[in-house]
């Protein structure tokens, strides 16, 4: 059986920015997982998510991505080569650079997963508060079922909770 992790980014302090923490936190109440599937608040974790990615052989990320020219709440799906090829021009929340330079030293030391899978979410608003704008609140059932969609493409059984 795959192993597979669902990796949530952001800062719960600082509104949208928690946006992927609040998708794992939707995720952990809504369904039941199987052992081989991993749900990863990792906030802003920076170099320790780097064993959440080897032991997967594959994982979706969630987080913001900061595209202005896109109305808030707007879902962007890509793959692992979207962003390392710099295919979008556009940046991801303050831990892009970070999550790609982790990714790169999986790769360096051979324990890559197999398949990484970015589901972002334009942000209405970053700023100090625990709440998410209403446009990214609506949209955290929508990027969960999304990412349980893709699970059971993969085989993996999830039940509603």
């Amino acid at each position: 059986m795959k192993n597979m992790a669902i990796i949530g980014i952001g800062n719960l302090l600082m509104t949208d920015e928690g946006f992927g923490v609040h998708v794992i936190r939707f995720l952990e109440r809504n369904f039941m997982f199987p052992p081989n599937c991993s749900l990863v608040d990792a906030g802003t974790a920076g170099i320790y998510l780097a064993p959440y990615f080897e032991r997967a052989d594959q994982a979706f990320v969630i987080d913001i991505l900061d595209k202005e020219d896109e109305e808030p709440g707007t879902i962007f799906r890509f793959s692992h080569e979207d962003m390392t090829g710099r295919a979008i021009q556009t940046s991801m929340s303050p831990h892009q650079l970070g999550v790609l330079e982790i990714l790169e030293i999986c790769r360096l030391r051979e324990r890559l997963p197999d398949r990484i899978d970015f589901f972002c979410v334009v942000p209405k608003r970053i700023g100090q508060g625990v709440e998410l704008s209403p446009e990214l609140k609506g949209i955290v059932p929508k990027v969960a079922e999304k990412i349980v969609s893709e699970l059971k493409r993969e085989g993996i059984e999830v039940k509603g909770a």
